[in-house]
């Protein structure tokens, strides 16, 4: 899966539901995805918080653009709005040391999966990590189903779980004729207290941080459907 920036919590329930994920990262940057940025609570609003990127164009590879340089304002936006939620004191150690270690010259598909590999390590998930670029899959060229069949069975594995929007893209039956078996996970949100507001769904896995304690986050992950 391409990597995004602090994504919601059903992106770590697919990580949680893996024995490896790989990071997607050789592939062409997207305008408006969601690899530099996601929703928080902001003055109790659903709004977007957006790392800045270098030079973008569509026609590069996500591992070849670098981030700006707000990277700081954008922790202390997140600490500002979050302060007085009942688990900052709890979690917000682990955002900030993850900001931390962002370099000014990081690659934004480092960046994201940064975020992705320390939360994982953070709520212990056993997950295994590998950047696709970092393996040299050779898979340039096929088109965008073979290209996953082929990391598949670069990696012995016979099962691969896709997000759900990826029903839309991908057929069971052409995997299974590969050898592979080809499943989508539904994430099902439990909904939390948001200080006094009506609920917002998929925000920044940074939200639910701010307001679950690590027990109910932990449920939290095992919450979801394989189709």
């Amino acid at each position: 899966m391409q990597p995004y920036f602090f994504p919601y919590i059903g992106y770590f329930q697919l990580i949680n539901a893996v024995d490896k994920f790989i990071i997607y990262d050789d592939v062409n940057y997207i305008k408006r995805g969601w690899i530099n940025r996601n929703n928080i609570l902001i003055n109790n609003e659903k709004k977007y918080f957006t790392l800045n990127l270098s030079k973008l164009s569509q026609n590069k590879l996500i591992n070849e653009i670098k981030i700006g340089e707000n990277k700081d304002k954008i922790l202390q936006i997140i600490k500002q709005n979050y302060i007085k939620a009942p688990f900052f004191d709890e979690h917000f150690k682990i955002i900030e040391e993850i900001f931390n270690e962002i370099k000014p010259d990081s690659l934004i598909s480092q960046v994201a999966g940064l975020s992705l590999i320390k939360i994982s390590e953070y709520f212990n998930i056993n997950t295994k990590f590998e950047y696709s670029s970092e393996k040299c899959f050779d898979t340039k060229g096929l088109e965008k189903a073979d290209r996953l069949i082929a990391i598949c069975k670069k990696n012995n594995a016979d099962t691969y779980i896709n997000a759900i929007g990826g029903r839309e893209l991908y057929n069971k039956e052409y995997f299974l004729d590969k050898g592979i078996n080809l499943k989508f996970i539904k994430a099902n949100i439990t909904e939390y207290r948001q200080n006094e507001n009506v609920f917002e769904p998929s925000l920044s896995i940074i939200d639910v941080m701010m307001y679950n304690s690590k027990e109910q986050i932990h449920t939290m992950f095992e919450n979801y459907e394989l189709l």
